[in-house]
């Protein structure tokens, strides 16, 4: 079924990230410069040069929100209620996931899986089971390609678009949230998810679990300051391995898991958490907050 969406607030399309807007007048105003004075020309260039380059390393930072709206925290309501959102990314991997699936049930927890268009097509009954038991399926893009953030418009909407109409179909509910490949990302993102409706969501802290082979190092990772409104990022697919041999992630999600119960606190899905018309709370730690959500879902 094609992915349904929902008009789109005039507001919400008159946005503009930040970084952009100031990009703009940076070129902008290096052509007028040029143009009233040629020998200008070295330091206009040196302009636009410096800009390409906070534009260059603003991407490779997964929380920013310089260039456009970044989900790194749930809804204070949500927080309020002691939520915490464990987001499993990469997936849907035969290996892997049914046991991190029977291990989320054996705690009554649920998660948001970001899956990758064509592992979830590769793996349809994975991917409805997923689904069938309460978790959500969100999107990942269609390949996951290492090269994501240096694709043009057309590229990007393929990736984007491609993922939301096979995610789509297998689970019969449209996508309403966004994880780029490693979070990295171009100013080009921010308009192909206004156009998709698509939330873009970051995390609040991550374990590293694709590189750190010892499960007790990413469960500190995740565990350092836990807090309800958390957004905790783990891996299914190209998850890393114990020197043992096992996924890391079934070795640290019972302790996880286990923890977040000593604390008071429950694992929901992105859906649940933020239903229509919440707001995320705001990231205090880094002073910038995330826009309204206008997706209702509950899966869990």
């Amino acid at each position: 079924m094609p992915a349904q969406t929902s008009p789109i607030p005039p507001h919400a399309a008159a946005r503009m990230p930040m970084l952009v807007k100031a990009s703009i007048a940076c070129h902008a105003g290096a052509g007028v410069a040029v143009a009233a004075d040629p020998a200008l020309w070295p330091w206009a260039l040196g302009a636009v040069a410096l800009n390409h380059g906070v534009i260059s390393v603003t991407g490779l930072m997964p929380r920013s929100t310089w260039l456009g709206e970044n989900m790194r925290r749930l809804p204070a309501s949500s927080a309020a209620r002691s939520e915490v959102s464990i987001t499993i990314d990469d997936g849907p991997d035969p290996a892997v996931t049914p046991a991190v699936l029977d291990l989320l049930d054996a705690h009554g927890a649920r998660a948001t899986f970001f899956c990758i268009g064509q592992r979830a097509a590769a793996h349809p009954a994975l991917t409805r089971e997923i689904v069938r038991r309460g978790h959500s399926v969100q999107n990942h893009t269609r390949r996951h390609s290492h090269t994501f953030a240096l694709l043009g418009p057309r590229s990007l909407a393929a990736e984007i678009a491609g993922a939301q109409a096979a995610l789509s179909d297998l689970t019969g509910t449209p996508p309403a949230f966004f994880r780029a490949p490693a979070g990295m990302r171009s100013p080009l993102l921010a308009p192909v998810l206004q156009r998709l409706e698509l939330q873009l969501v970051s995390w609040t802290r991550r374990g590293y679990d694709t590189v750190q082979r010892q499960p007790v190092r990413v469960l500190e990772r995740l565990t350092r300051g836990l807090a309800g409104g958390d957004i905790l990022l783990l891996h299914d697919g190209h998850c890393a391995r114990t020197p043992e041999g096992q996924p890391v992630v079934l070795g640290v999600l019972p302790a996880l898991l286990g923890s977040l119960r000593a604390h008071g606190l429950q694992a929901v899905t992105l859906d649940h958490a933020v239903p229509a018309g919440a707001a995320p709370a705001t990231d205090r730690r880094a002073g910038v907050g995330s826009p309204p959500r206008r997706h209702a879902r509950h899966l869990g």
